[in-house]
């Protein structure tokens, strides 16, 4: 069973990350969207965290982005 669903919205306000981050990350894949209701698009809050902590650590530690997306994603 999946996750509870948030929005991009939600997403900026619990991990204060700009709404451009949300939607750049997203069409790069690397969060991915749970389905979308209308012009909202809706994620899994669960795998939204865990992404988005694990991009987080990758960063500080120096990973750019497209090395991070490859962890991530394999692409």
């Amino acid at each position: 069973m999946k996750g509870k669903a948030i929005s991009a919205q939600d997403i900026v306000k619990r991990f204060n990350i700009p709404y451009h981050t949300v939607n750049y990350y997203t069409t790069i894949g690397l969060l991915p969207l749970l389905r979308k209701e209308g012009n909202q698009r809706m994620y899994d809050a669960q795998v939204i965290r865990r992404r988005l902590n694990r991009i987080f650590t990758l960063s500080k530690k120096g990973y750019p982005l497209n090395l991070i997306r490859k962890k991530i994603i394999g692409v």
